[in-house]
């Protein structure tokens, strides 16, 4: 799945307008069940691969900048 791998690479999915984002912090990366953060509006929480992969496909989540990280968490 091209999301997943995108994801495990450490490409931040997110839209700026919404202040949505998910992405897999790089202590996270190589993991076996890695977490992953969905930030919304400043709130975050961890979420799991299959989440993080839905939210970025219901939110219509792009590779995008992320304001403090950049534009990869890597």
């Amino acid at each position: 799945m091209i999301i997943e791998s995108e994801l495990r690479a450490g490409v931040i999915f997110g839209d700026s307008e919404t202040r949505e984002y998910v992405y897999m912090p790089g202590s996270e990366i190589g993991a076996a069940s890695p977490l992953l953060v969905y930030e919304n509006d400043g709130d975050r929480s961890d979420v799991d691969l299959k989440e993080a992969i839905r939210l970025i496909r219901v939110r219509a989540l792009k590779q995008t900048k992320h304001p403090k990280l950049g534009k990869s968490s890597c």
